[in-house]
């Protein structure tokens, strides 16, 4: 395996500039001739499809709900961002782009986060264009609002629904698509494999949920948009549908799988509040704006909230310990994610949590009185409700209750300047790549890298690969290859299948156990032994742990029903063999990289006062990994991450 980025010559502001000047071109009459599987109908997805299908290209997409609208960026809360600089407040595309490289701890490609940063103010205007409705000001200009790690309001939104509105825009522009014939959505279809010919991506095989048949679909070249795999831990702010296996079969056919270990912890997230809860419920980061996040300065106050004894309401201020507007003077309650999180941990570890042991308050106290209930509540009131029916707290009296969770997937698919993986034909975009985020993602940038592959980087990208696609001509679904990946997905399941029905002919069904209990049980060990804090010992033990879960899986695990039907747990049961495999290498990135840098936060190398502690002269890279076959360490290639723009330094949010 060789890695190229492609990244093109010449001063980093005019790299785009140059190569969509020189970047091959398909002309109309050849776009007919050429067709393209996008797998996804998220933003990223969606997007591509209906730029893809304007151009005049064959679109199949493919979904996995019974309709594009319930993707999950429709849970997206709290905004897009986009430097227009409508605040009047410093901010440009270079500031954007500097936050963004901070951000993610100097680990992102420099090449594509600026081009993310010089294409998002068109984002702003393709989606105004398409109706949605973000928040005006009083003048009728377009408002915005702050995000950790940012000085400046960048953050377009819709209320809270900033996800779900720049959906349904996407979704418009997908649905006209649709009716001109250029798109074909396929809907309750779940990717199973990929299918490469001469070592290009040429169709995938997908299962049809509702019958569960098996069916083929060929293409001159695929795009991945099917977001990442935070679900591996089980209890996530990812809908419970929402997976990494589309990633993994591409990963197992050839195509290098990049920075694993670096996994989002979102620290603005409801609480768990039992063992029964199959997801957690995130509270926008935008709260963190007017919302200041304290626990009680004295350990016996908090012990007596733990026990009902004492309301938060009861702590007098001068008790309160608001941790990170004492620890970050400069960035208060906006520093980044990650540093929030550990921040939050440490108090909690600390014993200073409130609720369970582990949480923290999100107190809007102050900006009620400061600003009136009503403009909270025009600001923040979906939100509010959102908290209120999930816990029975009313959050304008009592402050929220807080605590980190496995959120979002810096890893992913590695990709070239051009979004394309190294299977030739194979593209990702969105979270289902790594490019753009380094080891951490500031808050409401998901949205705008989505939008931006899908609108403003593929079109043109896609084209230089398809150029010379023309003298291939219609590629058939009847081939070999085609024959090979339907085999191994049909053997997969029937394995699958065999376990329980074994049981059962032995009668000892009484000693199984369902999808759900071995999902919740790898889940917990990366949580707690990979998850916030990672260390030699903790991720040693991960390692042993699921290999033995996977062992008891393969003989334990009862998944009633058959192939050929509706059948959610053999869908839950594929996904889950390919976790095993994903925790494993997430486990062994995280080995690997002896440094502390964004989310992955190793113990033994930190500050004295708990910051990342970077390794930049031994881990200045992506590491890429090549699989190598089930049970086998696979091998990693290097890219080296080179600045030349930009000055590296040791982030510092204080």
């Amino acid at each position: 395996m060789k890695l190229d980025s492609k990244i093109p010559a010449g001063p980093l502001a005019e790299k785009w500039t140059n190569y969509k000047a020189s970047q091959k071109l398909v002309n109309p009459a050849n776009k007919r001739k050429l067709d393209i599987i996008v797998v996804g109908t998220g933003l990223a997805g969606a997007s591509a499809a209906a730029s893809l299908g304007a151009m005049g290209f064959n679109v199949d997409i493919f979904c996995i709900q019974d309709s594009p609208r319930r993707a999950h960026s429709i849970a997206a809360q709290g905004g897009i961002n986009a430097a227009k600089n409508y605040q009047n407040d410093g901010d440009s595309v270079e500031r954007l782009f500097r936050d963004t490289i901070k951000g993610g701890d100097y680990r992102a490609r420099e090449a594509n986060v600026y081009r993310l940063a010089e294409v998002s103010g068109a984002i702003i205007d393709q989606c105004v264009a398409q109706g949605v409705p973000f928040a005006r000001d009083y003048g009728g200009l377009l408002d915005n609002r702050s995000f950790g790690g940012a000085q400046v309001s960048r953050t377009f939104y819709a209320k809270g629904q900033t996800g779900q509105q720049l959906l349904l825009g996407a979704y418009g522009a997908l649905s006209r698509e649709i009716a001109r014939g250029t798109v074909k959505l396929h809907t309750r279809c779940e990717m199973m494999d990929l299918v490469v010919v001469e070592g290009r991506a040429r169709g995938i095989i997908v299962r049809n949920l509702v019958t569960g048949d098996l069916e083929r679909y060929a293409a001159h070249a695929v795009v991945l948009a099917t977001g990442g795999y935070g679900n591996l831990y089980y209890l996530s702010t990812n809908a419970m549908n929402s997976n990494g296996s589309a990633a993994w079969v591409c990963h197992r056919k050839g195509a290098a799988f990049a920075n694993p270990c670096y996994v989002q912890i979102h620290p603005t997230c409801i609480p768990v509040h039992g063992d029964y809860q199959s997801k957690l419920t995130l509270m926008s980061e935008s709260l963190r704006n007017d919302g200041r996040i304290w626990v009680p300065k004295k350990k016996e106050d908090a012990e007596a909230i733990r026990a009902g004894k004492l309301k938060p309401t009861e702590i007098p201020e001068e008790n309160r310990d608001y941790y990170l507007e004492r620890r970050y003077p400069a960035f208060g309650n906006l520093v980044p994610r990650d540093v929030a999180s550990r921040a939050a941990k440490e108090r909690c570890d600390a014993g200073y949590g409130v609720g369970t042991g582990y949480a923290v308050y999100l107190d809007f106290a102050d900006a009620i009185q400061c600003l009136g209930k009503d403009v909270v509540e025009q600001k923040y009131g979906n939100l509010f409700q959102m908290y209120q029916k999930i816990t029975d707290e009313n959050p304008y009296e009592t402050p929220m209750m807080i605590y980190p969770a496995i959120h979002y997937t810096m890893g992913g698919l590695w990709v070239d300047y051009e979004l394309q993986t190294t299977i030739p034909g194979l593209f990702a975009a969105g979270e289902a790549n790594f490019s753009d985020h380094g080891a951490n993602r500031l808050g409401a940038s998901a949205l705008m890298q989505g939008l931006a592959d899908g609108y403003f980087v593929l079109p043109y990208t896609m084209q230089n690969y398809l150029a010379d696609q023309i003298y291939v001509g219609k590629i058939s679904a009847t081939t070999p290859e085609f024959d090979a990946a339907e085999e191994v997905v049909r053997v997969r399941l029937n394995r699958l299948l065999q376990i329980g029905a074994q049981a059962t002919l032995n009668s000892k069904l009484s000693t199984l156990n369902s999808v759900d209990h071995f999902h919740k049980a790898l889940g917990k060990i990366m949580w707690e032994y990979c998850g916030m804090a990672r260390n030699t010992e903790s991720l040693t033990k991960a390692k042993k742990l699921v290999s033995e879960l996977e062992e008891e899986f393969w003989k334990k695990v009862f998944i009633p029903g058959t192939s050929n039907e509706f059948n959610p747990e053999l869908e839950k049961a594929y996904r889950l063999e390919d976790y095993f495999e994903l925790a494993q290498l997430v486990i062994d990135d995280a080995m690997h990289r002896e440094e502390s840098c964004g989310g992955h936060f190793r113990t033994e190398h930190q500050t004295q006062d708990g910051e990342t502690l970077r390794d930049d002269e031994r881990f200045m890279y992506v590491a890429a990994w090549e699989y190598q076959g089930h049970g086998h360490t696979e091998t990693m290639e290097k890219e080296p991450l080179v600045y030349e723009h930009i000055q590296i330094a040791n982030r510092n949010y204080k």
